[in-house]
């Protein structure tokens, strides 16, 4: 029976810190995440295990008991090389009521109904499985849940109110006016119901902006490109801008060469209300467009324009 090592599913090394154990779970997490592997079987196996090694990392105390088991496992190893098998029943007796309470506790942690691997099912099952109704049932939080969602330029500058389904149920999501690429918004009690009377897990939401023809978006700074009459770019004038939120106008000195770049400050992505942020700033690239389909007299007086320039 293979070995479960969920320090290396993590990828994280065994002496990592709590928060390097969460950051790496949330990173696979939303990789392997079924809504972004829609019919993928390898990536929902993926998913189950991510989860369920960070169900016992993510916790210290589990964590803990998770390193004693481990190390017991290469007798395991030696039992079958030998042609033997271990008593794991024998082994669970000889650590006396400190390991049977620790197998107690395993109840609690893993819950009932198999949502874990053949490796525990072996290693934990006949501790608490064996006391039948002899012990009450632990409460367990239920597990966190995992999803992303992709809004608009325009919902970030002016805030939004969004719905999505989980689980059957349909949640509104507010959007709030300088959420950032890559946030992730927590849900509460969204999650897993609990077990036991234990209170439900989140629903954490990671958000991301969608790709816009009309903007480039470089952290909290915001880059279009604006076409530009010919006449304005020559004689200057004012320019009306199409930003997310409400338009702006851009004062446009005469003589202003096609590829210029205006930098508008704190136009961009807006600070979120009470941050203390910063906002980005907006840069607006003027492309001058020629003038099509002349009719005579412009002809003309395009040519009388050339002879006095000479």
């Amino acid at each position: 029976m293979e070995y479960k090592d969920y320090y290396k599913i993590l990828g994280v090394d065994k002496k990592a810190s709590a928060a390097d154990i969460k950051k790496a779970y949330r990173k696979l997490a939303v990789k392997y995440h079924p809504d972004k592997n829609p019919d993928d079987k390898l990536a929902e196996e993926k998913f189950k295990e991510l989860n369920e090694a960070y169900e016992v990392l993510g916790d210290e105390e589990k964590r803990k008991k998770y390193d004693e088991f481990g190390e017991n496992w290469k007798y395991y190893e030696q039992a079958g090389q030998n042609g033997g098998d271990f008593d794991w029943g024998r082994w669970r007796a000889s650590q006396g009521g400190r390991q049977q309470q620790q197998y107690e506790d395993m109840e609690g942690m893993f819950g009932e109904g198999g949502q874990f691997s053949d490796f525990f099912e072996h290693l934990f099952g006949g501790g608490f499985r064996s006391r039948g109704q002899q012990g009450r049932a632990r409460s367990r939080r239920g597990a966190d849940l995992q999803a992303t969602m992709q809004v608009s330029l325009d919902d970030v500058y002016t805030g939004a109110t969004k719905q999505i389904e989980v689980n059957g149920q349909k949640l509104n999501l507010k959007i709030k006016p300088g959420t950032y690429n890559g946030q992730v918004l927590r849900l509460k009690g969204k999650g897993r119901p609990g077990q036991n009377g234990a209170e439900a897990g989140d629903l954490l939401i990671e958000i991301g902006i969608a790709a816009d023809a009309r903007y480039e978006l470089k952290g909290k700074d915001v880059y279009m490109d604006v076409p530009l009459e010919m006449y304005t770019a020559v004689m200057g004038g004012k320019l009306q801008v199409a930003v997310p939120g409400s338009p702006l106008q851009l004062t446009v000195p005469a003589g202003t060469d096609s590829g210029r770049l205006f930098r508008l400050r704190g136009k961009g992505i807006p600070a979120p209300e009470g941050s203390g942020d910063v906002a980005g700033d907006l840069y607006v690239k003027v492309m001058i467009v020629v003038p099509k389909n002349l009719s005579e007299q412009e002809k003309e007086m395009f040519t009388r324009l050339m002879e006095l320039r000479k």
